[in-house]
C-alpha cells in the first residue's frame, strides 16, 4: 500500500490567546499519532504554510489567519481533502455561526446582529455583545451589559477598532458546561469549567459555579455532532448552557479547540477521524 502524505498546518501564536501550548500540544498529539499510523506528515506553521506555497492533496489544520485560509480554499477547490475545512473555519465566525446554527435548528440562545454603527434597539438584558468578525482574540471582543449604556459602550469599542459588525445574544441563568467532540467517532468529552479555572478570558465567572443541574450527554453529543456537521467542522469544540430544566443550549462552538483536558484520548480519535476520511476519499 502506498504510504498516506498528510500536511499538517499548526496555528499562529496570535490566535491562541492563553492557550498556546495547550493548541501546540494537540496538534502534536495528532501528528505524532498520523505517524504510528504509518502516514508522512509533513507539518508547518501558518505564515510558512502561506509563504512557500506549500500544496498537498490531505492536509488537517488548525489555522485562524485569513490568508492561510484562503490559500487552504484553494486547495480545497482543487480537490484537496482539509480537515478542518477552511470554509467550516470561517463558519465558526460568530455571525455566520450564530445564522447558521438557527437556521439548522440547533438549540441557541435568542440571538441579533447588528452593524456597530446601529442603536441596539431589543429589550433583552442581561446579553453578551460579541465581535461578528472573527473569532474572539483579547478579552474585550466577548462582553457582559445590563443595560442600554454599557451595549451602546461596547459597540463604540467594537467601532474604534474597526469591527463592522456585532451579535448579541441573550444571557441565559444555568450550569456552563464546556464540551469537545470528533464527528464521526465515539468521543465526546465535557466538564464544568467553573471548579478547574478552565478559561481563556475569565467570563466563566458570570454564571458562577455549576449546581450540577442534570442533563443528557446524548441529546448534548447528538446536537454538538448536528452542529458539526451544520458548519462543517468535524473537530470541534463549544459551550453549553444547561437551564434549570435540563434544557441544553448551545452558546458557543469553535473549530479545532486544545482538547487541554482529554488530549491523548483526542489526539487518537482526531487521527482516526481523519486517516478515516482519507480512505473515504481513495475509494
Amino acid at each position: 500500500m502506498d504510504v498516506i502524505s498528510i500536511i499538517g498546518v499548526s496555528r499562529g501564536d496570535e490566535y491562541s490567546p492563553n492557550h498556546v501550548n495547550n493548541d501546540a500540544a494537540i496538534f502534536n498529539r495528532v501528528a505524532e499519532e498520523l505517524r504510528r499510523m504509518g502516514c508522512e506528515v509533513e507539518v508547518y506553521a501558518e505564515k510558512d504554510f502561506v509563504d512557500r506555497e506549500v500544496k498537498g492533496n490531505i492536509i488537517f489544520d488548525m489555522a485562524r489567519d485569513k490568508t492561510t485560509i484562503t490559500r487552504l480554499k484553494s486547495l480545497e477547490d482543487e480537490g484537496a481533502l482539509v480537515i478542518n475545512s477552511a470554509y467550516g473555519i470561517d463558519n465558526c465566525v460568530r455571525k455566520p455561526m450564530t445564522e447558521l446554527l438557527i437556521m439548522k435548528g440547533i438549540p441557541h440562545p435568542k440571538s441579533f446582529i447588528i452593524s456597530t454603527t446601529d442603536e441596539y434597539l431589543e429589550d433583552c438584558y442581561p446579553c453578551w455583545v460579541k465581535r461578528g468578525d472573527s473569532h474572539a482574540m483579547v478579552k474585550e471582543d466577548v462582553a457582559y451589559a445590563t443595560c442600554k449604556e454599557e451595549v451602546g459602550n461596547i459597540l463604540a469599542d467594537f467601532r474604534q477598532r474597526g469591527i463592522p459588525v456585532a451579535v448579541i445574544n441573550e444571557h441565559l441563568q444555568g450550569d456552563l458546561v464546556k464540551f469537545y467532540g470528533v464527528h464521526g467517532t465515539d468521543f465526546f468529552y465535557w466538564f464544568y469549567p467553573s471548579p478547574c479555572l478552565h478559561s481563556k478570558f475569565g467570563l466563566e465567572k458570570i454564571n458562577g459555579v455549576a449546581k450540577g443541574i442534570p442533563f443528557s450527554v446524548e441529546e448534548l453529543k447528538m446536537q454538538s455532532d448536528k452542529a458539526a456537521e451544520a458548519l462543517n467542522v468535524p473537530v470541534y469544540g463549544g459551550d453549553c448552557i444547561v437551564s434549570a430544566d435540563g434544557t441544553l443550549r448551545i452558546i458557543d462552538f469553535n473549530d479545532w479547540p486544545s482538547f487541554a483536558r482529554c488530549r491523548e484520548e483526542a489526539g487518537t480519535k482526531i487521527a482516526e477521524c481523519i486517516y478515516n476520511r482519507v480512505k473515504e476519499k481513495k475509494r
